[in-house]
């Protein structure tokens, strides 16, 4: 087998590397890391049949569920996370506890929760039976267990959690586990 080299100034140059972008519906009690050590289900486990090494964008909780971006793009990814870049991630919360629309506006301007500073989030009450509602929950900082821990802030619980959107880019119709190429 021959296998041909090109060299420029005596460096060998490589082919581009193949960039690769996935939207993942990722299942609650999966981890959003490449290992785990107490050796519960990755994200990476889902990624079987993916030649390149991907790495996640940003970060779901164990128990979150939803969109999640996975790519080998560093500069792409790295323009994803950064909280200065304000790129909206829209959830859908079910909240244990009694709330109204006027609780969730407290969330406008931003609140302080054990010494920890949240930015402005906006929360829209869909429907609330008993002591269970639904609400839409859109931030751009994306804070360790944000959504959790401000609404633990108003005395409500999040009973379940589904991230519906990254910046433009849309959990839409795809179903748990299942991936979008592009």
């Amino acid at each position: 087998l021959e296998v041909d080299h090109i060299k420029v100034d005596g460096q060998l140059l490589h082919a581009p590397k193949r960039h690769v972008y996935i939207a993942l519906n990722k299942p609650k009690e999966c981890m959003t890391t490449v290992s785990d050590p107490e050796g519960r289900q990755t994200v990476m486990h889902l990624m079987r049949g993916i030649r390149e090494r991907v790495f996640p964008v940003g970060r779901l909780d164990y128990d979150t569920e939803g969109l999640l971006l996975l790519t080998n793009d560093g500069d792409i990814a790295r323009r994803l996370e950064i909280p200065a870049a304000g790129w909206t991630r829209i959830y859908r919360a079910r909240l244990f506890g009694k709330v109204t629309q006027a609780d969730l506006d407290k969330l406008a301007t931003g609140i302080t929760i054990d010494g920890v500073k949240y930015g402005p989030i906006v929360a829209d009450l869909e429907r609330s039976k008993g002591m269970y509602s639904w609400a839409t929950v859109s931030l751009t900082e994306g804070k360790n267990r944000e959504v959790k821990r401000v609404m633990e802030g108003l005395g409500l619980k999040v009973a379940r959690l589904i991230r519906t959107a990254y910046g433009p880019f849309q959990l839409g119709q795809l179903a748990d586990c299942q991936r979008a190429f592009q």
